[in-house]
């Protein structure tokens, strides 16, 4: 399960997601974690309102499950959810360490329903072909 972080700093998620200048993706498989990828934005965001800003994050962010921002505006959030990615938004910033850290522990406890689907979302779907023996006659 990929995880994607909006960051200024690139050790905390403290990030606006539309004004992230950086997207940290991470991979979360088997208790644990690995960094995947950065994708870089700059400082070329300026104008409030500029729905074409969120596209390249959208982008970025198209095959992970969760996104950690420090805040984001309703029509990101409704098109990161469209892309059936979980937006989380943190109270005030946090590492980005501490955040995989907690999201460990709840992988390996019980997780949320919303988690669940997320993880169910990566798996391959299963297919046991043993219980479709065709029978000719």
């Amino acid at each position: 399960m990929k995880i994607a972080f909006a960051t200024q700093d690139q050790e905390r998620v403290d990030a606006h997601f539309g004004w992230a200048k950086h997207i940290l993706v991470y991979d979360m498989t088997g208790g644990q974690h690995r960094f995947v990828e950065r994708f870089d934005f700059g400082d070329t965001l300026q104008e409030d309102g500029d729905e074409d800003k969120l596209a390249p994050k959208l982008a970025a962010i198209h095959d992970c499950a969760i996104v950690y921002v420090a805040a984001i505006g309703g029509s990101a959030a409704a098109r990161v959810v469209a892309s059936k990615i979980h937006p989380i938004k943190v109270a005030q910033p946090e590492p980005i360490a501490e955040i995989l850290d907690k999201l460990q522990g709840v992988l390996q406890g019980t997780p949320p329903p919303w988690l669940r689907k997320a993880l169910m979302r990566d798996a391959a779907p299963a297919h046991d072909f043993e219980d479709e023996e065709l029978s000719h006659g």
